[in-house]
């Protein structure tokens, strides 16, 4: 009977278990198909599956041993603040595409350039940061070009701007600039991740986040940076990681629009891009597109200082043609050069208000002058000189200062003024050219009207003083 009993009740307890566990499984599986149904119904676009989840503590792991397996000189740690930019960076997959195609062309001018001043190939990867690999990209500050130099910065490392040039769109003298730039910055910093703090918000933000910390390491100085800088080095980080694991992410390679075999000539001449295009028998965008500085489309070289043009290299060219239009001397342009002024923003601000300031005239009031002859006298209104200075009629009396804002007067430019110089026997323009400061054989055709048939004995020619 005890038996009985016995069977009979592990057969219930059985049944309950048995009875527990299908309930459960009923109410995973239909959780699990609400769940599914949710990501299906409301995924109105076809997209590639997504193999990662980046909030599982498994694959964050992933995330790391593949940065660990990216880093050569720069630290490429990871940390929430890079997982945030990877997963910003990750669904970016057009403007990714697209760094990727670029980079077969840039890359390796970016490449040469870090090589040469000996900095780390991982550098190249903040022009994604920057200006996604756009030449003319202009910040909301004046920052400009590949590398974003603002003016100041461009003009101590060598790039030339004037009303010909912005070096700062050469992708290879904008690279060399910023080799350079990162060698100073590691030379005092001593640190890559510091360095590319200051390319960021400069050298001297850096060292005063450094001595607030008491920590040369960016992730304790990281609170005391701007807040741009802050998020910058993460992006970076990120940058590196999407262009080297793209394949992890469905990220595909765009075409590059860029001829991707080129060769370069230096000029002494003035050359059109648009004209030398038409003699390549190619677009005249494919022509700016590689030599992106030249704001007038005009390359100005002189014999002082050549000029490079980057040209596709093709196998059906007409040479004759090619070669024409490099030694034409003809070019329609006024070949003055006139050094650019500054576009940084926060400069110009800086003069506004200083030029503001400036304008302010404190006048002592003499006796039989009243608030008509003062605002004929300074070129202003009667009521303006009364809201300048606050005065509740139009009564003065002598001896009374009033403030006045006179009007700004833009200076008319000094005419140029020329030399002469008689021509010798056997003179040439370029010898003539460099007997003058900032004379060009171009300037003294320009000057003279001289044509193709050269010099006689004898003229007087104009020589601009510049």
């Amino acid at each position: 009977m005890i038996k009985k009993l016995l069977l009979a009740s592990v057969c219930v307890c059985f049944g309950l278990i048995s009875s527990v566990s299908a309930q459960q499984n009923l109410q995973l599986d239909s959780l699990r198909k609400a769940q599914n149904n949710i990501f299906i119904n409301t995924d109105t676009v076809a997209v590639p599956l997504v193999t990662e989840n980046p909030l599982m503590m498994s694959q964050n792991f992933i995330y790391k041993l593949r940065l660990d397996s990216i880093t050569k000189t720069v630290p490429l740690p990871y940390n929430e603040y890079v997982q945030q930019y990877i997963d910003i960076y990750a669904k970016r997959k057009d403007m990714f595409g697209k760094m990727i195609g670029l980079s077969s062309y840039y890359f390796p001018i970016f490449d040469k350039a870090l090589k040469d001043y000996n900095i780390p190939q991982e550098i190249k990867y903040l022009t994604i940061v920057e200006s996604q690999m756009n030449p003319h990209a202009i910040s909301r500050v004046g920052a400009t070009g590949i590398w974003q130099f603002m003016f100041g910065t461009g003009k101590a490392y060598g790039l030339k701007m004037d009303n010909f040039v912005d070096e700062r769109k050469d992708p290879i003298q904008a690279s060399y600039a910023a080799a350079a730039y990162f060698r100073d910055a590691f030379e005092e910093l001593g640190d890559w991740l510091l360095a590319i703090a200051a390319y960021n918000c400069g050298k001297g933000n850096v060292t005063r986040a450094i001595d607030k910390a008491g920590s040369r390491d960016f992730w304790e100085i990281r609170q005391f940076l701007p807040k741009e800088t802050r998020n910058y080095v993460p992006a970076f980080i990120a940058a590196v990681y999407v262009m080297n694991y793209s394949n992890k992410h469905q990220i595909t390679s765009q075409a590059c629009n860029l001829f991707l075999k080129t060769d370069t000539v230096q000029t002494t001449r003035f050359v059109s891009l648009a004209t030398l295009a038409k003699a390549l028998n190619v677009e005249e965008s494919a022509m700016f597109a590689l030599n992106p500085s030249y704001k007038k489309k005009i390359v100005n070289g002189t014999d002082d200082e050549p000029k490079r043009i980057v040209m596709p290299k093709l196998k059906d060219i007409d040479f004759a043609g090619v070669y024409e239009v490099l030694n034409n001397l003809d070019v329609d342009v006024n070949m003055r050069v006139i050094e650019a002024s500054t576009d940084d923003v926060r400069d110009l601000r800086k003069k506004k208000a200083k030029s503001a300031a400036s304008a302010v005239v404190y006048h002592n009031v003499t006796s039989g002058q009243n608030l008509t002859t003062l605002a004929n006298k300074y070129g202003v209104e009667v009521q303006d000189l009364r809201v300048w200075n606050g005065l509740k009629s139009k009564n003065i009396v002598p001896g009374q200062k009033l403030k006045i804002y006179a009007k700004n007067r833009v200076a008319l430019k000094a005419p140029a003024s020329f030399l002469s110089y008689k021509v010798k026997t056997g003179d040439t323009l370029s010898e003539i050219a460099e007997k003058f400061d900032g004379a060009t054989v171009q300037s003294i055709r320009r000057d003279n009207k001289l044509s193709k048939a050269g010099l006689q004995a004898g003229m007087i020619l104009k020589i601009s003083k510049g």
